[in-house]
């Protein structure tokens, strides 16, 4: 009967599956091939392995059998990770900087239409079918921007399409907006926030003249802490050189003291240079300057602590680091036990050899995660291996 009862919810989750968004398995020009012999526009899921957002996504709205009825029917769907294979080269291209990111694209390999993050069921289906309309299409509004419309709701509406990928045009945008306000209430200082990335933008200006309205909503040590980060932010951008990979160190030693001590001027460049060297695969320099970073990690809370050991679960092969990381670990379970850095830990005894407390924490990993109703199905995998 247990065979029989699991045999049957496998064929009733497979069968829901089969409902939901199909994608394509197949290379991207060959996607927009068929798009463009079917006519049809390429949705893309542009997705991070790590992204939380994204796994949710797949969990909760792409199985759904009103999205899949929408989606199949109207695309050609493509699901592809954004820092693998091809999909780097198409996150540069498509400019995704943030996941989980939807793409419109037509067969000629032009974007009409995107946005990005949590949708739920009705709103995921909206934008599909603005993504269908020429006249709603994010291309659309932009010319339709070029051409001087100063509506509230329009201009909220474009920015928040456009922040996290176009942050120039964006602020272009909000400083029409802002331009209108005589004050400003909780959701345009969000707004004005998360638009502004550098001391150089037009919103900037308008943070600095509006703080009597923003410490209104927020307390003013926020806003001090917001307008340093600002200011740190424009500083390593124009420290760090793209092209070549390299930092200019004494500009940004320089520029940085202005505002903040010098530790934690050369705390912060070590962090850049360690992320940076994350994101550009460079793990020896990754591995060397995070060791550095992370000597003392009593202050350091447990969520960022397994953070750290997970990317050098996954990033790292050097036993003596792997072991620091496990120390890590330990201390992110020590501080707040809990499926994921339980889990982190016997992922990194697995990786190095020990098979005996691998089992250990992944029996435990696999029991807070029935406890707090976690998908522990890479858990189980593991367990069966050992």
């Amino acid at each position: 009967m247990k065979k029989l009862a699991l045999f049957s919810s496998l064929f009733i989750g497979v069968l829901a599956f089969a409902q939901g968004i199909k994608f394509e398995d197949s290379n991207f020009a060959t996607i927009l091939a068929k798009a463009k012999k079917e006519n049809k526009l390429v949705f893309v899921d542009a997705y991070a392995s790590w992204c939380g957002p994204c796994k949710l996504m797949v969990k909760n709205i792409f199985p759904l059998q009103t999205v899949g009825d929408f989606y199949n029917s109207h695309f050609v769907n493509a699901k592809i990770d954004m820092e693998k294979g091809e999909g780097i080269g198409l996150a540069k291209k498509y400019n995704v900087k943030a996941f989980p990111t939807y793409l419109f694209i037509n067969g000629d390999g032009e974007e009409v239409h995107r946005t990005l993050g949590y949708v739920e069921e009705k709103d995921f289906i909206q934008f599909a079918k603005d993504a269908e309309d020429p006249n709603k299409r994010l291309t659309a509004l932009k010319q339709k921007f070029e051409k001087g419309e100063k509506d509230p709701e329009f201009l909220k509406n474009l920015a928040g399409l456009t922040i996290y990928n176009d942050s120039e045009f964006a602020g272009k945008v909000l400083d029409r907006y802002f331009q209108q306000k005589t004050t400003l209430d909780q959701e345009d200082v969000q707004m004005l926030l998360s638009g502004t990335q550098s001391t150089e933008s037009p919103l900037y200006k308008i943070f600095q003249t509006k703080k009597a309205d923003i410490i209104k909503i927020f307390p003013e040590d926020k806003y001090t802490r917001f307008d340093t980060s600002i200011k740190l932010n424009t500083v390593l951008k124009k420290s760090y050189n793209a092209d070549t990979k390299s930092w200019n160190d004494s500009y940004f030693l320089t520029e940085s003291q202005k505002f903040m001590t010098k530790e934690e001027s050369e705390k912060v460049l070590k962090r850049a240079k360690a992320n940076r060297a994350l994101k550009n695969k460079d793990i020896p320099t990754y591995e060397k300057l995070t060791i550095e970073l992370y000597k003392d990690y009593s202050a350091i809370g447990s969520e960022e602590l397994n953070s750290l050991a997970w990317n050098f679960f996954e990033n790292v092969s050097t036993k003596t680091s792997l072991e620091k990381a496990i120390a890590w670990a330990q201390e992110s379970v020590k501080k707040d036990e809990n499926y994921a850095n339980t889990d982190t830990l016997a992922n990194l005894y697995n990786k190095i050899g020990d098979k005996k407390n691998a089992k250990i924490w992944v029996e435990k990993s696999i029991e807070l995660a029935k406890k707090e109703g976690q998908d522990y199905s890479d858990t189980e995998k593991l367990l069966k291996n050992l």
